[in-house]
């Protein structure tokens, strides 16, 4: 590595993970930004949150709900253990040094306790792929029978339907990742037959759009994303998509003071290059 990264690289940080990524402090907010406020929209004042491994936009998320709407809300920051992480500066993982820089810190075992014994009201949770019905896939695909990609595993996620809500979240939004049907079921979504359960997932996150779940259990569009069409979020979906009546809402784009609030703690302007 050369010393052009220098110019833009924060006192402390390290060079090959903590750039200050040119875009992330000024102009227009950034894909991540967008996806970060409108999870943060969905959590409300006194829940507790848990998050997973890959931590940046949910973490994100709360940390700005704190600031913005909810101030007691509380969040453990996975395997770290890190209770309310000040994100001073937001961190790629959760199991980074700097998720302990944070009002407690629990053992591993207690945040597991946390997380299965039902306390969390909300779980967020990504996946390889994801489906119709909100089931998710963290452990591998396949096709004809024979394995072509090895996730990191399920770990904790199967036990996201503990908690009271689980909002899923990925930043890819392809035939890919969204399926018909999930290779592996990680996190079991709505049932196939019925209506939608009581604890699946209820909000969907991605570059591209917001979406929920019909009565019935479907996922279904809210909202696209600034500069997004609804028949790019369809040609990107590896299913029908149910559609709002009428025309498809924008998402809301953050507000300066959001906007203003993730760049105090996103030192490193990951948010700007998480998509």
């Amino acid at each position: 590595m050369g010393d052009d990264y220098r110019p833009v690289l924060r006192p402390g940080s390290d060079p090959v993970v903590f750039f200050k990524q040119p875009g992330g402090d000024a102009g227009a907010p950034a894909k991540g930004h967008i996806m970060a406020a409108a999870m943060a929209r969905a959590l409300k004042d006194g829940e507790l949150v848990v998050v997973g491994a890959n931590p940046l936009l949910p973490l994100s998320a709360a940390r700005l709900a704190q600031l913005m709407h909810a101030p007691n809300l509380n969040v453990i920051a996975g395997a770290s253990g890190g209770v309310n992480p000040l994100l001073e500066p937001l961190a790629p993982s959760s199991g980074d040094y700097a998720n302990l820089v944070a009002e407690a810190a629990l053992t591993f075992p207690e945040v597991m306790m946390a997380h299965m014994s039902g306390r969390a009201d909300i779980f967020f949770a990504g996946g390889l792929q994801i489906d119709r019905r909100g089931n998710c896939n963290l452990a591998r695909t396949a096709q004809d029978g024979r394995v072509t990609l090895r996730g990191p595993g399920s770990a904790g996620i199967p036990w996201a339907a503990a908690a009271r809500r689980t909002i899923l979240y990925t930043t890819s939004h392809t035939t890919r990742v969204f399926v018909p049907r999930v290779d592996f079921v990680s996190l079991a979504g709505h049932p196939e037959a019925g209506p939608a359960g009581e604890r699946a997932p209820s909000l969907v996150v991605t570059p591209l759009a917001v979406m929920d779940f019909s009565p019935e259990g479907d996922m279904r569009l809210i909202s696209v994303h600034p500069g997004v069409t609804p028949e790019e979020v369809r040609n990107n979906t590896g299913f029908d998509l149910m559609m709002p009546e009428g025309a498809v809402p924008t998402t809301a784009p953050p507000t300066d003071t959001e906007l203003a609030h993730m760049r105090s703690f996103d030192l490193d302007g990951l948010l700007a290059i998480v998509v």
